[in-house]
């Protein structure tokens, strides 16, 4: 609907033969327009960008540099808030996104594997990618075709034809984020969606992989239903005796505090401790949003 808006952007550049502008006759949705983007271009390496980041001026040659290793298929770099300071949700996001980065990415990309390169910023191999066009295209489940997922989907394949996937925590990337939490509860809601549909596919991959990678992958998707087993056994033991059950709710509490008391002292920065927050709304929102998100696994 807002097509008009962009035109004024392409009269800017049309005339620059180092870009190209593709202007698909329709909405096609992120992975076919990236595919239409892939199939057209003709350089070594492919830079995925999101609409709403903003790149670091060395972004470029820093994931270049890693990808001089043809073992590896794909890099991505850091990635923060570029509005942090908006909202309480903003700051808590932005915090989250360091904690993924530096890490879940980082303890993965000792073992060469990243799970999912961020669309926000990430870099491809094109070889590579060529060779995995069609699966990434006619990827379905449960009979449909896909249509979100592309992130995780595609590092995925790329692990499973034998290239590594790596982690710039120098190439830093800014990308807005939900500043309320209905979006923020959408966006987590189809993160959940894909991350359940492409465990599957992980965890046939583990088996030529580093074995904390089989502990990585298996504890992020048993870690949240331990966490609701204990949160419901002490609902049942409030219910039902009306004894309130401290040794869980310590138990929880102690864990965010050193947790975020690490990230404080990695990161330097003591805004960390404020993570604690963030406690509360995996318990009371995201655990049942990742349950409603188990139950319509079929929705897009």
């Amino acid at each position: 609907a807002n097509r008009d808006a962009l035109v004024g952007v392409h009269e800017e550049y049309a005339g620059d033969p180092r870009f190209n502008f593709i202007a698909l006759p329709k909405n096609v949705g992120k992975r076919k327009a990236q595919i239409a983007a892939i199939r057209r271009s003709c350089g070594d390496l492919v830079l995925n960008v999101d609409s709403d980041t903003i790149l670091a001026p060395d972004v470029i040659t820093r994931l270049a540099l890693k990808m001089q290793d043809q073992a590896v298929g794909a890099a991505m770099g850091q990635l923060a808030a570029s509005n942090r300071s908006e909202t309480w949700l903003t700051r808590l996001i932005d915090m989250e996104y360091w904690l993924a980065c530096n890490e879940e990415r980082a303890a993965q990309a000792r073992f060469g594997a990243v799970m999912c390169c961020c669309g926000p910023c990430a870099m491809y191999r094109r070889s590579a990618l060529v060779s995995l066009l069609d699966q990434y295209e006619t990827q379905r489940f449960r009979g449909k075709p896909s249509d979100f997922g592309e992130d995780r989907h595609l590092t995925i394949l790329m692990l499973k034809a034998g290239f590594r996937t790596e982690y710039v925590p120098e190439a830093v990337a800014a990308t807005v984020v939900p500043n309320s939490m209905g979006p923020y509860l959408r966006q987590q809601l189809r993160w959940a969606r894909s991350t359940f549909r492409d465990t599957l596919l992980a965890f046939q991959l583990l088996r030529g992989l580093n074995i904390y990678l089989t502990l990585d992958v298996i504890g992020q998707n048993i870690g949240p239903l331990l966490l609701s087993l204990s949160i419901l056994a002490g609902l049942a033991q409030f219910v039902t005796t009306g004894t309130v059950p401290w040794t869980a709710c310590l138990m929880i509490a102690a864990m965010t505090i050193v947790r975020c008391s690490v990230a404080a002292f990695r990161a330097r920065q003591l805004r960390f401790l404020g993570f604690s927050l963030h406690t509360i709304i995996n318990i009371f929102l995201l655990l049942p949003l990742k349950a409603y998100a188990l139950c319509t696994l079929s929705n897009s």
